[in-house]
């Protein structure tokens, strides 16, 4: 996916600026992806080869998984997305006419759970190809190759002749199958494979790959919030790239845990939505209606303005000592008015120490801290 970039007189106020190229990766997202994750746990793993009709009877007996964006399966300890394109029809028929042929193909990479069914980690549209052209349907429609040779032209699964059938059925693919525990740090290995293998294409942001592999009612709550209205008119338009779903995950981890806050922050909040991806250690209704009071008094006093300066993105680190603090005013009084809100915004912009940790350097212990005790007791007075 691409599109040009307007220039800065065809940028709308209200547009989310992430949306203007949704295919590239902020600055800051760029340094987390090559940012050292620190320790990780090393993990097992073996090479196989399974011929293309065992994959597909895999497929369709949910032994190989698939899982949808963001909504996990309970039994599923991780699940596999992959954002960076959807294949043509084009390529999927020259896929199915490599294999035919005899060509090599890409291999696949499968996580192993403790259940013993895999899921995928590299390799969906081949999967998906597959298993459409199997099963004759592809959006609703009979799947016959058309892009392809003309020895190929036409044909459907069941309109192949016996021997190319058998070509087909007998056709190997390698996969790299590697094993979790479920644990938090077989999770986090998993997390670094993922990032290492995300190159080309259109590269996956670190929110991304970890809603991909932390599927469950906790990403299913923080895209209820993301709808809520005052949120988005701060915000702006949906992010393509679920920028504003992890700032959303940012808050709320900063706001439950921030003084468990450490380095480097995508394995912070890595570890917080691993930690609580079901929902059911967190008071999450407690936090939908602070989040939503804080939200709600934020946009009606023109908060806005200052979070999100014309022409410019959201600044992040501001934004989310602003909620934070707001937050806790509301958890500790009941609610926060507008000319509250005001009081306490004016009094942030006039503190040097808050400029300073929410402009240079806003990932460190140091200055997270900084900045959420500052913007804590601004909204307290």
């Amino acid at each position: 996916m691409s599109m040009d970039s307007p220039t800065a007189s065809e940028i709308d106020d209200d547009q989310d600026l992430s949306a203007v190229d949704p295919d590239d990766l902020t600055d800051e997202e760029r340094e987390a992806a090559v940012e050292s994750e620190g320790e990780a746990e090393a993990v097992s793993y073996q090479g196989t080869d399974f011929d293309a009709e065992g994959l597909v009877r895999r497929l369709n007996r949910q032994d190989i998984v698939i899982p949808s964006f963001g909504h996990g399966d309970e039994e599923v300890e991780l699940a596999a997305f992959q954002r960076s394109f959807v294949w043509t029809r084009p390529q999927m028929d020259r896929f199915i006419e490599s294999l035919l042929l005899g060509f090599p193909v890409p291999g696949i990479m499968l996580v192993q759970q403790a259940d013993k069914r895999y899921l995928v980690l590299d390799g969906q549209q081949r999967l998906r190809t597959l298993q459409a052209f199997y099963n004759g349907l592809h959006r609703k429609r009979e799947f016959s190759l058309e892009n392809v040779a003309e020895e190929f032209k036409g044909l459907t699964y069941k309109t192949l002749d016996p021997e190319q059938k058998r070509t087909l059925d007998n056709s190997f693919i390698q996969a790299t199958i590697v094993k979790t525990d479920g644990s938090a740090e077989s999770r986090e290995s998993i997390y670094q494979i993922f990032e290492r293998l995300n190159s080309g294409g259109t590269q996956l942001t670190p929110h991304e790959i970890r809603i991909a592999l932390y599927p469950g009612q906790f990403v299913d709550f923080l895209g209820e919030l993301n709808e809520i209205e005052s949120w988005r008119h701060i915000y702006g338009s949906v992010s393509p790239r679920v920028r504003d779903h992890e700032l959303l995950l940012r808050v709320v981890a900063l706001y439950v845990s921030s003084e468990e806050y450490f380095r480097p922050l995508k394995r912070f909040l890595n570890t917080f939505l691993g930690r609580h991806r079901s929902l059911s250690k967190l008071p999450a209704e407690d936090i939908r209606q602070h989040f939503t009071k804080a939200i709600t008094a934020l946009d009606e006093a023109g908060a806005r303005e200052y979070l999100r300066p014309p022409r410019a993105r959201l600044n992040v680190a501001t934004f989310d000592a602003v909620m934070v603090g707001a937050m806790r005013s509301v958890a500790s009084a009941g609610s926060i008015t507008p000319d509250e809100v005001k009081d306490s915004l004016k009094a942030l912009r006039a503190n040097r120490e808050f400029t300073e940790a929410t402009s240079t350097q806003t990932d460190t212990e140091e200055n997270v801290r900084n900045r959420l005790r500052i913007a804590t007791a601004a909204f307290a007075k």
